[in-house]
């Protein structure tokens, strides 16, 4: 991986307001963000499908605006039926784009339901609406915190891949050496899609190292240690990490990827300093 990309996609993730306010927070948003012309816009789904309504307002507003977006579609605890349901429901809506995961069951659930894997998932996609969506699926550079073993986590993804996966995002990450490795060993393994890295802007060091703590993802020493000795000076935490970010973005830039995907936590600041700075 060391030839530059001549056009870099960026696309954009969302996650369902759950108030009024938060509704037109994000409208506003979005709007300072189509200027960086997404390629399309992914809107996340809770446990169990537990935001699904609103997950879907969300896309049905950004589709509205022209832009085309993606709901999280999980899909751990359904049956085929309500599956295959959804999937009309997404086609009348006039989705063209899924993220395909398997979801995390909520509090008390009582099973898995008839699909296991995300792989699973992505084959009945395939199965039943054949090319009509464009399927994204989860990548992980440093591992599911779930899986068994590296390889374990490898096969897994290849699974999905050769289930009818066309591109994937990958969980955020600051090290550019582990996105190129699990790159490299995955299309050894014949998994050859495009594979977008997640890219989490750094603007308060508690939201960082917790959102990180609970998904595996690693924080490298030197990073974590710095960001924990501004204390509560926010001004030089997002000026640090504003530094950081855009200069992983470049790193991934000049070895070659495909777009890259912002994890925007419904903020445009960030996200918007991090492109400026790279030219975008």
């Amino acid at each position: 991986m060391t030839t530059p990309c001549p056009t870099l996609s960026l696309s954009l993730e969302f996650f369902p307001p759950k108030t009024p306010e938060g509704v037109t927070k994000l409208a506003a948003a979005r709007r300072e963000m189509y200027a960086l012309k997404p390629q399309f816009c992914s809107v996340t789904y809770g446990a169990g499908g537990s935001t699904q309504e609103g997950t879907l307002q969300t896309v049905r507003a950004i589709l509205a605006e022209g832009v085309e977006a993606a709901p999280h579609f999980s899909c751990i605890g359904a049956s085929r039926e309500s599956i295959r349901d959804k999937l009309a429901q997404f086609k009348a809506d006039g989705i063209h784009r899924l993220v395909a995961l398997r979801g995390d069951l909520p509090s008390g659930y009582g099973g898995f339901g008839e699909f296991r894997y995300a792989s699973d998932l992505v084959a009945f996609i395939r199965a039943e609406t054949g090319n009509h969506f464009h399927v994204e699926v989860a990548a992980y550079p440093e591992m599911h915190p779930q899986s068994r073993s590296p390889q374990a986590d490898l096969q897994a993804y290849v699974t999905k891949v050769k289930a009818g996966a066309s591109s994937a995002i990958t969980q955020f990450f600051f090290n550019a050496d582990a996105y190129c490795r699990f790159v490299d060993e995955t299309r050894a393994l014949g998994a050859d899609i495009p594979v977008v890295p997640g890219i989490m802007p750094i603007t308060n060091s508690s939201g960082i190292i917790r959102f990180a703590d609970a998904c595996g993802a690693e924080i490298p020493r030197w990073i974590r240690l710095r960001l924990q000795s501004f204390g509560d000076d926010a001004a030089s935490i997002k000026a640090f990490g504003l530094d950081v970010v855009a200069d992983l973005c470049d790193r991934l830039r000049t070895a070659g990827v495909p777009g890259l995907h912002f994890y925007t936590m419904n903020q445009s600041t960030a996200t918007l300093e991090i492109c400026r700075r790279l030219g975008l």
